[in-house]
């Protein structure tokens, strides 16, 4: 599967949410699906990421690239430490949680 198609079309069909504070209030409300992290996401914030997913029993997929290509992959201008995934719309990218 080509991650980077995966979440453009989750983006563009779907609900996801990006941002670290909105990522982890949708991860305490239990209203994600899967968690992406970029691979240069601050310690402290991939830590707490980390100690919610687990307590919401929420997969935690880690992004190969850096915050700057998940932006890029994102359609957006700027960086893109983690994004959580409500609903997958057409893409498959739910599969990555069996991985």
């Amino acid at each position: 599967m080509d991650i980077d198609k995966a979440i453009n079309l989750a983006i563009k069909t779907g609900k996801v949410t990006l941002g670290t504070k909105k990522t982890i209030r949708q991860i305490k409300l239990g209203k994600t699906q899967l968690v992406i992290i970029a691979s240069n996401c601050p310690k402290e914030t991939r830590e707490e990421i980390l100690y919610y997913s687990k307590l919401s029993n929420i997969p935690i997929y880690n992004y190969a690239g850096t915050s700057w290509d998940l932006g890029s992959v994102c359609g957006r201008p700027h960086m893109v430490a983690c994004l959580s995934v409500e609903q997958p719309g057409d893409s498959n990218i739910l599969k990555l949680k069996e991985g």
